[in-house]
């Protein structure tokens, strides 16, 4: 049976993620980190972990787990809309509260909602939302802002549901595996690479120029310390494309030539959407492009 590593312990965001991307037995681990070595041991199959957040933006520890150590690529992605649920002890009702205890990136996403309905708890930064769940549930906090999953999980009380400040929130995943065969092109495609560039004018720009040319349309860019010298970083970057096209190989193999890169993958995009293809940056425009480079070698100038 497949194996599925997951941000843990149960009753996360990323429990309700990892469900919908794969079959298989989903086993928790206590850290994003330990999820991804899980896969690099070959614990599990596959790992499913946060990359993004529309309000608080890109999980760090996923970046930093994809540029370091063995390699290993995305195949698939789940968007989902976070809204949460708020639980409680069976005997603690709204008025009760005096602690509440999340995610602090949770904790963000509700503070308006927080300060009108339960004014005068205490808000305590927890290492998940299911970890704040756990902690109620063992009577070290009065209540807890979770995923609506965790109700499945722990004997408490919903004291509200649907809680968001901010409607349309949501949370990119990434399924995680080893390299190997990559899903097919879909027309509706991502890829994603991380470069490590030398600090110097105009490195960045370079590499963005590389994909303007190609007329590709960037959807995400993060920067992250290598860890190495002060100054010195990492640039996430992904892009609508699929590497099996011939414009998106163009565009990975230009990168290469200019920095040390790393693929983490090309997979359907969770939101459908096709990119805007411009003139002359096509597929068959590379293709004839390169077509008419060959018969210019074969010595047909025409």
């Amino acid at each position: 049976m497949t194996r599925i590593a997951y941000f843990g312990p149960r009753g996360t965001f990323t429990e309700q993620a990892a469900r919908s991307l794969a079959e298989g037995e989903l086993v928790p681990y206590d850290s994003i980190g330990l999820a991804i070595a899980a896969v690099r041991k070959g614990e599990t199959d596959a790992a499913c972990v946060p990359v993004e957040n529309s309000v608080e933006g890109p999980v760090t520890a996923t970046l930093d787990g994809l540029a370091e150590d063995e390699p290993l690529v995305a195949v698939a992605e789940a968007l989902l809309p976070i809204h949460f649920s708020v639980l409680a002890r069976p005997n603690v009702d709204a008025a009760d509260v005096r602690t509440v205890a999340s995610h602090p990136h949770a904790l963000a996403q509700v503070q308006r909602w927080l300060a009108q309905n339960l004014p005068s708890a205490r808000h305590v930064a927890a290492a998940s939302t299911a970890a704040a769940a756990i902690a109620v549930r063992d009577g070290e906090y009065d209540a807890a802002v979770v995923a609506p999953v965790a109700v499945e999980h722990y004997p408490l009380r919903t004291i509200a549901t649907e809680v968001a400040d901010i409607p349309d929130a949501r949370t990119r995943f990434l399924l995680l595996r080893r390299p190997g065969e990559l899903p097919a092109p879909t027309g509706s495609d991502r890829t994603s690479v991380v470069a490590a560039t030398v600090n110097r004018t105009g490195a960045l720009s370079e590499l963005l120029t590389e994909l303007a040319f190609r007329g590709i349309n960037l959807t995400r860019l993060d920067a992250r310390p290598s860890k190495g010298g002060f100054g010195e970083y990492r640039f996430f970057i992904d892009f609508e494309g699929h590497v099996a096209e011939p414009r998106i190989g163009d565009a990975l193999a230009a990168l290469r030539r200019r920095c040390h890169l790393r693929f983490l993958g090309s997979h359907p995009r969770a939101d459908g959407v096709r990119p805007s293809i411009q003139p002359a940056a096509g597929n068959e425009d590379f293709v004839s492009a390169a077509d008419w480079v060959e018969s210019v070698r074969k010595g047909d100038t025409a």
